[in-house]
């Protein structure tokens, strides 16, 4: 009779490992089945998108990126900056070394030809700037953008300002908005710092 019972245990419990089994290979065939339709849905949407949109889009930056292989970019770097900040409390200094970079060689040449007009905007910049403005990474983004519309101020080109823009239309409801001016493309593409040391 001991018998008996050892065979009834032993029988459930290999029903149970197959029960398992089972349940196992149930799961493991919806994930793979689920897995699989998301790939086919995350294909399909590209595709549709390439339709009478999507050519256009894909086409517009491959153009761009063709012209800009034509000619490499041209830098032009800036004597160091060694400026006195802003703050009150503490005497703090920048030193800071200044690159531009312009798609045309031939407004390289002019940008030489303004240089002390240029180093003397760009300083007066640096000036009133504090220490705290320049440690994050959106001081130094809008410093590149101030930098960048003060290097072609004395040629002549105003560029948009992003706060005034910002200020007029926070007080449209109180003064009537000034006539808007057209915007006006910058020929320096973009602002790199080669030095950044504030103290």
């Amino acid at each position: 009779m001991a018998t008996a019972p050892a065979a009834e245990a032993a029988a459930p419990k290999g029903g149970g490992s197959k029960k398992l089994i089972i349940i196992l290979a149930a799961v493991l065939v919806l994930v793979l089945v689920g897995g699989g339709a998301a790939v086919m849905l995350l294909k399909k949407k590209p595709a549709a998108e390439e339709g009478e949109d999507g050519a256009e889009a894909v086409e517009a930056p491959k153009a761009k990126a063709h012209a800009k292989s034509d000619h490499p970019p041209t830098f032009v770097p800036l004597d160091p900056f060694t400026v006195n900040l802003a703050d009150k409390d503490v005497d703090r200094f920048a030193q800071i070394g200044v690159t531009l970079q312009v798609d045309d060689p031939k407004f390289a040449d002019q940008i030489k030809a303004y240089m002390p007009a240029i180093r003397s905007n760009v300083l007066m910049v640096l000036a009133h700037k504090t220490a705290a403005e320049l440690l994050t990474r959106e001081g130094k983004e809008k410093l590149a953008k101030d930098i960048m519309r003060e290097s072609v101020r004395p040629m002549g080109i105003e560029l948009d300002d992003d706060e005034e823009d910002d200020h007029a239309a926070a007080d449209a409801p109180k003064k009537k908005k000034k006539k808007k001016k057209a915007h006006v493309e910058s020929p320096i593409s973009q602002v790199l710092f080669s030095n950044f040391i504030v103290q």
